[in-house]
């Protein structure tokens, strides 16, 4: 049962043929129910601080500086409370500290255990704010939510990047990030929903949702089978070979297999993948890895998307037309990454980030050009028309994020790491993700009251960085086996071409291999002027 056939050539000339299986279509779909869960989390937290009697019961400070208006507080600054952005941040540091635990059980349990555990933590995290009496309780909960974003982080990308053929890997890990943005919408919506409703308990109801993703993602574990990278990298490999066969339609495994016996056979030899991550030959994966989590989030998108009801309520929009707006931007979101999943591999990964860099730095600009001009700290003269402008900018920006920072951020270090140091280097990624996500959150609202438009040309200067950076440094992985991007993509890099050779360590003389193939003793050699 399979729909449509094609062979990828590896670097050595051998065809990995693969088939485009029902299996893996609806195990990606099933796994990428994490991103669902994550991003009903980041929608669900800006829409209920935006809600009065939210506020009124666990941040009452706040409230007070709301009903006030601009006449008593800045318009910038009515948000402004550490309290109020501990609720939205603690989840991220407690999930930058579940990671670690996270790549641990991705490695000796699996990447299936590792996201029902992910499903777990989130329903009881779900469970805990739903029935929330104080903020103590309502942290306890969040602190439950980041664990369960942390294991889910660490294996999902992990999980569709192996499962994945080669041709349409990008596409299937994107709909991780898909569901990240259907996720956003779906929590928006029902913020709009929930906040008419009287009595006080509609924020309950926006916080209890959340189960719903958390119980697909749960369900989905139990269902979706283990990867065969997984499976080998744990000695059960006729197991292995046997869910190969199943996933790729075909029973021609054995180059493929071959390639997952050896790059096993040299993550085996490495018994500290952390230390080993910090390996010259491993230094362009990390570095790029690093950047893209750090980069992601000083796009700005995550503080836009966390608190973008407040952000509208700020520049004038009242409650009801804030979340609206909230809604709007959600739909270009979705809407926007299947532009990603259809042209990720077909334009490629730095077409993508490039366009998208001009794109935000324009959008973010006239943003900060229009607040500048019109909205002050105690008075704005937001016309309707000019509030237009303002929300399809922020339209427009959010559209470029979704199609290129949003899901290849989560694609390209899943995608390059040698299976020795994979689930360390995903761990690595989630945890800076996480890092400066938290950093962002608790950050914004102030920044906000101190920067005021000037916000968005901070965000505005880290896209121009961060399109250079691409520009000269980010090499192309398209249509790359995931087991050859050594010998393809790094060693054929003009830059990082240098890392590749000078790493004839202790464990290449005793094996005989480097990275997976037979070494010769000799340099490999490279044109600097060569780039992928």
């Amino acid at each position: 049962m399979a729909g449509g056939g094609f062979a990828t050539a590896t670097a050595n000339g051998v065809e990995f043929e693969a088939k485009i299986t029902p299996i893996v279509i609806i195990s990606c779909i099933m796994a990428a129910t994490g991103g669902l869960m994550f991003g009903y989390d980041v929608g669900v937290s800006g829409g209920v601080t935006s809600m009065p009697d939210f506020l009124k019961k666990f941040f009452p400070v706040v409230h007070r500086k709301v009903e006030a208006g601009a006449d008593k507080n800045s318009n910038y600054c009515k948000y402004d409370n550490q309290g109020l952005q501990l609720f939205t941040s603690s989840l991220y540091l407690a999930g930058l500290t579940a990671t670690f635990f996270a790549s641990y059980t991705t490695r000796t349990l699996g990447r299936r255990p590792t996201m029902l555990i992910a499903g777990v933590f989130f329903i009881i995290g779900v469970v805990l704010n739903a029935a929330a009496q104080d903020l103590a309780m309502l942290i306890a909960g969040r602190i439950l939510l980041g664990c369960g974003v942390g294991f889910a982080n660490q294996a999902v990308p992990l999980f569709l990047s192996e499962i994945a053929p080669t041709k349409i890997r990008g596409g299937l890990n994107i709909l991780f990030q898909l569901n990240v943005t259907i996720g956003i919408l779906f929590a928006n919506l029902v913020n709009y929903g929930t906040a008419k409703i009287k009595g006080g308990w509609g924020w309950r109801l926006s916080l209890g949702l959340a189960g719903v993703p958390a119980l697909l993602l749960t369900v989905g574990a139990l269902l979706v089978t283990e990867t065969p990278n997984s499976l080998v990298e744990r000695g059960r490999l006729d197991e292995g070979k046997a869910v190969l066969r199943k996933i790729r339609g075909t029973d021609n495994v054995e180059p493929e297999f071959a390639d997952l016996l050896e790059a096993s056979r040299l993550a085996k030899e490495v018994k500290h993948p952390f230390r080993n991550l910090l390996q010259r030959r491993n230094r362009p994966q990390l570095v790029i890895a690093v950047a893209l989590q750090i980069f992601q989030q000083c796009t700005g998108i995550n503080a836009i998307m966390f608190y973008a009801p407040v952000l509208f309520s700020t520049l004038g929009f009242g409650n009801d037309a804030a979340l609206y707006s909230a809604v709007v931007t959600g739909a270009v979101n979705v809407l926007s990454t299947l532009v990603s999943i259809y042209s990720v591999d077909k334009v490629g990964r730095r077409v993508l980030l490039l366009e998208a860099g001009v794109q935000m730095f324009f959008s973010q600009v006239v943003i900060a050009i229009i607040l500048g001009i019109k909205v002050t700290d105690h008075s704005q003269n937001l016309s309707k028309g000019f509030a237009i402008l303002v929300v399809v900018m922020i339209c427009t920006y959010v559209a470029a994020f979704a199609w290129s920072w949003g899901p290849l951020g989560w694609l390209i270090p899943s995608e390059t790491f040698p299976l020795e140091t994979r689930s360390a280097g995903q761990s690595v990624t989630v945890c800076v993700n996480l890092l400066f996500t938290f950093i962002i959150a608790q950050a914004f609202l102030s920044m906000l009251c101190h920067f005021k438009f000037g916000i968005f040309i901070f965000f505005s200067s880290w896209v121009l960085v961060m399109s250079f950076f691409v520009m000269f440094l980010l090499p192309e992985t398209k249509n790359i086996p995931i087991e050859e991007m050594t010998e393809r993509v790094w060693k054929k890099h003009w830059f990082w071409a240098r890392f590749m050779d000078d790493h004839h360590d202790d464990q290449v003389f005793a094996t005989g291999h480097v990275n997976g193939k037979k070494s010769n003793g000799k340099s490999n050699g490279f044109d600097p002027s060569t780039r992928l």
